[in-house]
């Protein structure tokens, strides 16, 4: 059979398939593909216009702007998305793609939504086997298999969103283990442990011999970690044991959730997954509460820890953010991700003059590098990277990324590990942007990427910034137009478990003192993403977020919401003012703001810590704090397996959108009712940003009650 026969062959096989005579994907043109090379006229086609804009006002007109603009409640269809944006620069940069013709993210969104599948979002529909695809419906209440709805949507829960999820983040903590280990046994790979008095408190609790030289005991500790990371599924998790809540441990030995080695969990998970294997859904559910648990402490809290080990611990500070630190006359590198371990080498060099005089040499002004998502928040809070002279702040949320590569000032884009949008090959193409992935773990087409060898990150940074200095160079030689939104915010940012208690005083009891007597009604969490859909576009985080303050509430901030944090101005102790009058006098005597920042979406490992050491002074279990967790605009997969997390931990966890477990009641209240009286916690979700504040606000009422408070 020849080629052409073969080719000829699928067409016919999937004509059969669908029952049609043409498959959607024969339809699709080059120019519906992300592979750069396949759009070889898009300088010539797309016309790029930075003057016919509506641009954004100051940045103290836009914070009134922002406040009047969640009160007439207009975020719906009509006038998307620009009544959904509330990030000045990102609405100006959302009107040059647009009016370019380009693709981008909330564009594409909108395009979705007639095609947009209702069996999908209520987690209906299975493509396990070749028997299908299936979808349940009334009137097909089986799929092929004789699966039903209750099992369908609790397995689709388990495999599509918890599995994923919780491998992410234990594979983030091997990965920062593995530099650990390199930082202790390779001085040459410009790796530096900028905290040892953390890693001898946590090798301590492990059981280690912390008066080791602190080479050696960085080696011990990440073999430690990478070994239980690995251990098998039965054999119980030494950081399981080691440092989560003793109370917490025998319930989850009762309840059969403590896990043992974290890739063994999953592994274990998936394979029970499989067709005509398991069929109860409340073992699937309850499953993925036991990779909750694993997700945290081998994840989470792991790489947490780990990663201030080698790059400072959080410190309180004041810092930028948005598009308007990029600089025309600077070489501009943006590293993107949530990894920050070859990142933070590239800072220590381009903050040498050595490399500062390298890029005067090229006709630069100096090089500089700024952060994107969740590995720009955790720059901006480390203490050993927020003080470098390379370092220049933050830039945005994910939802900005084709946005600031369309400024056509962006020399470098460097990306690790996820929230790296596929598009962006063509973006770079078009805006002369030079990407680069720092790990293989992500590819985009046509794109170079670099082996992650911890051993050898010097000479990797080394080669990074010379290739930012070269697309400088090709910068100035075009003589192209640029834009630069003249955005920014001030913030106050480096909030973690250790930094609130030397805020405090050294100890958590002043904090516990405003929350008895009602000064702080209780804490509130608003961690996670953004995402593109109506109603949301972080105004739906704003939205929360104020109303909780007003009503004498903390907030924590985790990951994209941050970004949201900083460009509303709620993360500058000038908000202690729309705080109500408890919460505003405690935030004006200790000069901080109504949210504090406690950095990415994984550093959500250090809001549970924080929990942790307030439910040991109190001498409670972690489900009696005033406590509630909230992903107003959750995004993908790691957010879930991070609500399995705390709902191990016994808390009440609000999610929206709405996740796909509609389809099920069971499931649906299994996840919202029974999983509390087991001693866990339970899900809520709630688009409606007022009633999301009530729900809050009725919990931790309930809370303080039972505290006696």
């Amino acid at each position: 059979m020849s080629d052409k026969d073969i080719k000829k062959s699928f067409e016919r096989s999937a004509q059969t398939m669908r029952g049609d005579n043409k498959t959607f994907g024969s339809q699709l043109t080059k120019e519906d593909f992300n592979d750069p090379s396949l759009h070889e006229d898009i300088h010539g086609k797309v016309s790029v216009e930075y003057e016919n804009i509506e641009k954004s006002p100051s940045m103290e007109d836009m914070h009134k702007w922002q406040r009047d603009h969640i009160k007439v409640d207009d975020q719906s269809k009509e006038g998307y998305p620009l009544n959904v944006i509330i990030d000045p620069a990102m609405r100006e940069m959302y009107q040059v793609v647009h009016n370019a013709g380009m693709t981008n993210v909330f564009d594409r969104f909108s395009q979705q939504q007639p095609i947009q599948c209702k069996f999908c979002i209520e987690g209906l529909s299975c493509q396990l086997c070749a028997n299908g695809p299936c979808r349940i419906s009334p009137k097909v209440p089986r799929g092929v298999c004789g699966v039903d709805a209750h099992t369908m949507v609790a397995r689709n829960f388990m495999y599509r969103h918890v599995t994923i999820g919780t491998s992410a983040n234990i594979f983030h903590a091997h990965q920062a283990a593995r530099t650990l280990r390199a930082a202790g046994e390779n001085p040459e790979s410009g790796l530096k442990i900028r905290d040892p008095e953390k890693l001898k408190k946590f090798a301590d609790m492990a059981g280690l011999d912390a008066n080791k030289p602190i080479d050696q005991l960085a080696v011990d500790f990440a073999d430690w970690v990478i070994g239980d990371i690995h251990a098998p599924h039965h054999v119980e998790s030494k950081l399981v044991e080691a440092f989560a809540p003793t109370k917490r441990k025998e319930l989850w030995r009762k309840l059969g959730l403590f896990p043992g080695g974290g890739y063994s969990e999953v592994a274990y998970s998936q394979t029970s997954c499989m067709t005509n294997f398991k069929s109860d859904p409340v073992d699937f559910l309850l499953n993925s509460v036991r990779l909750g648990v694993a997700n945290e402490y081998q994840g989470l809290f792991a790489l947490n820890i780990i990663q201030e080990m080698l790059m400072g611990t959080q410190k309180i500070a004041m810092k930028k953010q948005n598009m308007g630190l990029l600089k025309e006359g600077m070489v501009n590198i943006i590293t993107n991700g949530h990894m920050p371990l070859v990142a933070h080498v590239a800072l220590d060099l381009a903050s040498t003059d050595e490399w500062q005089q390298k890029a005067r040499e090229a006709g630069a002004d100096g090089i500089q590098i700024l952060g994107h998502v969740c590995e720009g928040q955790q720059l901006m809070n480390y203490s050993g990277t927020h003080d470098q002279k390379a370092y220049a702040g933050q830039e945005g949320e994910w939802l900005s990324e084709e946005y600031v590569l369309a400024t056509g000032v962006v020399d470098l884009f460097m990306f690790d590990y996820n929230c790296t949008v596929p598009t962006l090959p063509i973006y770079a193409k078009k805006f002369g942007t030079k990407l680069i992935s720092t790990h293989p773990v992500i590819k985009l087409q046509g794109v170079e990427t670099l082996d992650f060898v911890p051993e050898k990150m010097n000479e990797q940074a080394e080669k990074l910034l010379e290739k930012a200095i070269e697309a400088f160079k090709e910068r100035k030689k075009s003589n192209k137009k640029t834009y630069i939104p003249p955005h920014t915010s001030e913030c106050m940012v480096g909030f973690s478990t250790e930094s609130v208690q030397e805020a405090l005083g050294g100890s958590f009891k002043p904090l516990i003192e405003q929350i008895a007597n009602g000064n702080i009604r209780g804490i509130a969490t608003i961690v996670g993403c953004t995402t593109a859909r109506y109603g949301q576009g972080g105004s739906n985080i704003f939205k929360i977020t104020k109303g909780l303050i007003e009503n004498n509430i903390l907030v924590l901030s985790g990951g994209c919401t941050s970004s949201v944090m900083e460009y509303t101005g709620l993360t500058h102790p000038n908000a202690a003012e729309e705080a109500g009058d408890g919460l505003k006098a405690v935030c004006k005597q200790l000069g901080i703001p109504p949210v504090l920042n406690y950095g990415a979406c994984v550093d959500i490992g250090k809001m549970a810590q924080t929990a942790k050491e307030l439910a040991d002074i109190l001498d409670v279990d972690t489900n009696k704090l005033p406590l509630v967790i909230g992903a107003p605009e959750y995004l993908e997969q790691k957010a879930v397996s991070d609500a399995c997390s705390a709902v191990a931990a016994g808390w009440l966890v609000h999610v929206a959108p709405v996740p796909s477990i509609t389809g099920s009641d069971l499931v649906v209240k299994t996840l919202t009712e029974t999983t509390e009286t087991l001693g866990l916690g339970k899900v809520v979700v709630e688009l409606d940003a007022e009633k999301t504040v009530q729900i809050y606000i009725d919990h931790i009422e309930k809370k303080r009650k039972e505290l006696g408070l």
